[in-house]
């Protein structure tokens, strides 16, 4: 039997999975690590964190499976490393050492960058050449935001890689960025021709040399496994790793979908919600990027929000310390507490909305002043109200990305992620939205993905042979009477938001 590996550098962890090439898990490991937020907007974490983590798991992953399974290291074939969007990527000097933490995709310093591009080169001609608009998510705009703020630090700068391109530079000594990552970059990339613009590099005084020149696709083989690093982790010298690319497109690669037409949402810290496509679609202000399966022909189109599963956790860890000590003397976990109460609370949370804008908000809301608000409480609401309020919030997030695409979604929608353990949530998601839900039986999105990734691209597996793997549960079907009462709660969320818009951006104001 021959195996495979699957590694994900992600916001909060780095998780790998050893897979069979009959798409069964044989071992896993997830290392945790946290973002540094060192001001209001900022969001950073250190390149050789992920390095550390992602040694650390495939180390613990190739030693579960020798150690427990019996399995020779020869037997493994292969490992693709998907990760994080790294925003502005890593700035590495002359040496290949990183010069400052990483500025990642929830940070949004940049807003005097972006109103520079708009009104320099202009959103038209962004449009035309990368397909994708100004923003701070963009990692342009923070390379930008560097260039301006610390130029000692791009006096220094060689090249910007992103997190996985890195940390498989490491492994392997080769450079190069799979195109999901470069596009994902947005306004330096040009999606007509799949490539770094030279026109828009030279508008913003940014080196093409600081870009990867190296373009692969996802399956492409970026090198093999140095020596030392082999017998670091437990590996045969030359193992080939593969490139994979971003970790929201991998988690839908891990779902099976190769081909256009499909609509997923992967839901983990953030929420990538997006739509595979051969063609234009009819919808304005979504993220654009090749996608990780024949990256020349298919994009990714894709909204989300910036703080989907980000805002539970903080809930849990904010306003549950009582129930978190309970867990830790033997009692049940937090969330199914949580979920218990939420399944008590009738749609919409008895007048309960949230804007789950707690770190701005990317597309298709495009705002970095956006705020997490709740609006409607009364002396009556409990905290099982406020949860199910916040599940809903990230419900309310996916049907506005749903509906920012301009186009008939199909007969379902494809929902990935932690999200999928909670029972309640599935059913919010399907009444919210008016679609019936489908989930893997599987928790390891982005892991499979890189697995099947791993497996095309040695050549051991094919493509039709990894879209059988992800089992799907059964369909959640949407309760009509929820369905029509969350219309309203939704046609509210989207005005509640219109009318605090302003006072938001004039709470940052103070705020400076």
């Amino acid at each position: 039997m021959k195996y495979l590996l699957g590694t994900d550098i992600g916001t909060s962890g780095t998780k790998t999975i050893l897979m069979n090439t009959e798409g069964k898990l044989i071992s896993q490991d997830l290392e945790e690590y946290d973002v540094l937020t060192p001001k209001p907007l900022w969001a950073e974490q250190w390149p050789d964190v992920w390095y550390e983590a992602t040694k650390e798991s495939i180390r613990k992953t190739v030693e579960k499976a020798v150690n427990e399974h019996g399995i020779a290291k020869e037997d493994i074939k292969g490992i693709a490393i998907s990760g994080l969007y790294g925003g502005s990527g890593i700035p590495l000097d002359e040496e290949m050492k990183p010069i400052r933490p990483c500025m990642i995709w929830m940070d949004r310093r940049a807003q005097e960058e972006t109103d520079w591009v708009l009104q320099n080169i202009g959103e038209e001609k962004l449009l035309e050449i990368t397909h994708n608009g100004a923003d701070p998510y963009y990692g342009y705009t923070k390379i930008l935001w560097m260039k301006n703020h610390e130029p000692e630090n791009w006096a220094k700068t060689k090249l910007f890689l992103p997190p996985n391109d890195y940390v498989i530079y490491k492994l392997t000594g080769e450079i190069a960025i799979d195109y999901s990552s470069a596009g994902n970059i947005g306004g330096i990339f040009d999606m007509n021709t799949r490539t770094w613009s030279e026109e828009l590099l030279d508008a913003m005084g940014i080196p093409s040399s600081m870009m990867p020149q190296r373009i692969v696709e996802s399956t492409d083989i970026v090198g093999g496994i140095k020596k030392e690093m082999a017998e670091e982790l437990g590996l045969w010298e030359g193992l080939p790793v593969i490139a994979s690319g971003i970790d929201c497109g991998a988690a839908n690669i891990g779902l099976g979908v190769f081909d256009a037409g499909v609509y997923a949402a992967a839901i983990g810290t953030s929420m990538c919600a997006a739509l595979i496509s051969d063609k234009p679609v009819k919808g304005k202000g979504l993220i654009i990027w090749p996608y990780l399966y024949d990256a020349k022909n298919l994009s990714y189109y894709f909204a989300g929000g910036n703080t989907a599963g980000a805002i539970i956790k903080w809930f849990r860890n904010t306003l549950c310390q009582w129930e978190i000590e309970n867990q830790k003397n033997g009692g049940p976990s937090v969330y199914d507490v949580l979920n218990g109460q939420a399944e008590e609370i009738p749609a919409g949370s008895e007048g309960l909305v949230v804007l789950p804008y707690f770190m701005g908000e990317r597309s298709p809301v495009w705002d970095s002043d956006a705020k997490g608000t709740i609006v409607g409480l009364s002396l009556t609401h409990t905290k099982g109200h406020i949860y199910r309020a916040f599940l809903e919030a990230v419900a309310y997030c996916l049907r506005d990305a749903m509906e920012a695409t301009g186009e008939d979604l199909g007969e379902y929608i494809l929902i990935a992620g932690g999200v999928t353990k909670s029972k309640v949530w599935r059913q919010i998601f399907a009444d919210v939205t008016g679609y019936p839900v489908v989930c893997p039986i599987y928790d390891v999105e982005a892991n499979m993905g890189d697995v099947m990734l791993a497996g095309i691209g040695t050549g051991i597996l094919t493509y039709e042979e990894v879209k059988k793997w992800q089992v799907l549960d059964d369909k959640i079907m949407p309760n009509e009477e929820n369905h029509k009462k969350y219309n309203e709660y939704f046609r509210l969320y989207k005005s509640i938001y219109n009318h605090l818009k302003d006072d938001m951006k004039e709470l940052t104001k103070i705020q400076r």
